[in-house]
């Protein structure tokens, strides 16, 4: 192999596998000289990919852990095997899969060639994920497509469906990812309106990069006036803020804030399994029991959902429009109970 870029690919493929390769061997793969093998060994160290020697008979050359992420030469199996597994945790905006890993996936689809592409759409077709009742499913492309806009200073153009069924298209300038645990949201400065907005992505369609660039402009100031959270106009513009701020106090004005006080019949460790981190973490109150004082921006509904399907006992203390609706939910639980039981049903 007398390409030299090439046999650089594919010494750097060979030493990718976990394994401990000794310089003949390398040599015979690349048909090459043991002393191009070295060279190109010294090649790899200067473009900073730390290529580990060990000497004697059973000696030879493995990559190492380093100080940085060089580049990975992935083959056709393993970049379907990494586009499916992130399409599938970036489409259900899962706990710990945050904007970064749908940045890796638009990296990593940007440069798939078509025939991978179409294996990668193939496989996610053709699976049914078993997801949590209690987030939005998204279209991974939808999220791919926002995050390289995103990152590429790049406007966009979708359409949004509002909560109450209203259909708008948009042209906005995009600022930032943001993934809750159940749901992405999009933070950008919507041209049409002049002003920032936050959108759920679940309630995107259609998004498409115009291609026209744009200088990402400042966030709204800490502690600027914030309303209307989804879609809703969101205060002066100032310095550069940090996204996760601004998105809790975009919300706040659309969500009023739940502050929890419940007890569980249960203890701490069972109640942690099974409770969302987001709802906060419970201490200890007696034996085998404990309570859980925290703040939470989720709808009544979903935190009623979530407390009963910790499957133990519980007594809440407040907010006291929490107790009013398991009251009432109770309430309906039970008929529905009753009912079953009724003529016929024996």
């Amino acid at each position: 192999m007398t390409d030299t870029p090439a046999r650089l690919l594919k010494l750097l493929s060979l030493l990718q596998t976990p394994r401990e390769w000794p310089g003949g061997e390398l040599a015979e793969r690349l048909d090459v000289s043991p002393r191009t093998v070295r060279r190109d060994i010294d090649r790899l160290r200067e473009l900073g990919y730390p290529v580990e020697a060990s000497r004697g008979s059973l000696g030879g050359y493995r990559l190492v852990a380093g100080a940085a992420m060089p580049p990975l030469v992935l083959d056709d199996e393993e970049a379907v095997a990494i586009a499916v597994g992130l399409r599938a945790g970036a489409g259900h905006a899962i706990e710990g899969v945050d904007e970064a890993s749908v940045r890796a996936l638009a990296k990593l689809e940007q440069v798939l060639p078509s025939r991978l592409r179409h294996r990668v759409s193939a496989l996610q077709n053709a699976t049914v994920p078993l997801v949590r009742g209690d987030g939005a499913t998204i279209d991974p492309q939808t999220l791919t497509t926002l995050a390289s806009a995103a990152t590429g200073q790049e406007r966009l153009r979708f359409s949004y469906r509002s909560g109450d069924g209203t259909e708008t298209k948009r042209q906005v300038e995009p600022y930032r990812l943001l993934s809750t645990g159940r749901r992405w949201y999009l933070v950008a400065y919507d041209l049409l309106r002049a002003d920032w907005r936050t959108f759920r992505v679940d309630r995107v369609s259609e998004p498409f990069a115009t291609g026209a660039r744009f200088t990402p402009r400042p966030l709204p100031v800490e502690g600027g006036e914030s309303g209307g959270g989804e879609g809703g106009r969101n205060g002066q513009v100032g310095d550069p803020g940090d996204a996760a701020r601004y998105f809790a106090r975009s919300m706040a004005g659309m969500q009023p804030e739940l502050r929890l006080d419940v007890r569980f019949a249960a203890p701490a460790e069972f109640v942690v399994a099974r409770l969302p981190p987001t709802l906060g973490v419970p201490e200890p109150d007696g034996e085998n029991a404990c309570r859980l004082r925290s703040s939470s921006m989720d709808s009544l509904e979903w935190v009623a959902l979530r407390l009963a399907l910790v499957d133990c006992e519980f007594t809440v203390q407040g907010p006291p429009q929490l107790v009013a609706h398991l009251e009432t939910l109770g309430a309906r639980l039970t008929r529905a109970a009753a009912l079953g039981h009724g003529p016929g049903h024996g």
